[in-house]
């Protein structure tokens, strides 16, 4: 019996079951994540079920509670983020071009509407979370050092600015939804920030240049 039909199909269905569980799983991140931009941390669990195209059992199997699915969506965003600031590293533009492509690569992925996630419950000294923050930490230094050997970006900023900007750029003004039109403001603004950021500077920032450390410190 051990050889026939019947007892392989258990394992040939195994690997094809957990193929499937994996990428429902990503499409309820990938759909959340969209609500959430949308609608805020509060967005009904029902919607997000259904625009990932499973039933609301799939997404408590996947996910313990709303909490749960909350710091896996930041984590994907951070990890998404992370990704294309080492690959901005690879680029063979000048260092500058190289980060003002990662900057509007990075205003894509809606980092300031998701900022409302980490207000209530959000532990940011989960493992997980501590190791994203770092690698991200990482690959962000090692770009802007490489614009500030070029002698493109200026000395007195840090990548808790870069942050800051991203963030404040890509949240829409109370009233205004995400869209089409809202795009073309927040690259334009972009733009314009990061023309602050080249050398040489035409003014003198106030306070220090901002750190994640620092950032986390007073968002705690």
């Amino acid at each position: 019996m051990g050889t026939g039909k019947g007892a392989t199909l258990p394992e040939q269905r195994q690997p094809r079951m957990r193929a499937d569980a994996s990428r429902n799983r990503e499409r309820i991140i990938g759909a959340a994540r969209e609500a959430f931009v949308e609608w805020g941390p509060d967005v009904p669990l029902d919607e997000i079920a259904r625009r990932a195209g499973v039933g609301n059992a799939t997404v408590y199997r996947h996910f313990a509670d709303r909490r749960e699915l909350i710091l896996q969506v930041t984590l994907e965003s951070m990890r998404r983020v992370t990704e294309l600031a080492e690959a901005a590293l690879t680029d063979d533009a000048e260092a500058f071009d190289a980060l003002r492509a990662f900057v509007h690569r990075g205003a894509d992925e809606r980092i300031g509407s998701l900022c409302p996630l980490l207000a209530e419950g959000f532990d940011h000294t989960a493992p997980e979370v501590v190791a994203t923050r770092e690698r991200l930490d990482t690959a962000l230094e090692n770009l802007m050092a490489r614009a500030r050997a070029e002698g493109t970006l200026r000395a007195d900023v840090g990548v808790g600015d870069l942050m800051v900007a991203l963030a404040q750029l890509t949240r829409p003004l109370p009233g205004l939804e995400c869209g089409v039109g809202f795009d073309t403001y927040v690259h334009r603004h972009l733009d314009l920030f990061l023309d602050g950021l080249m050398n040489p500077a035409r003014s003198t920032l106030s306070g220090s240049a901002a750190t994640f450390e620092a950032l986390r410190r007073r968002g705690s």
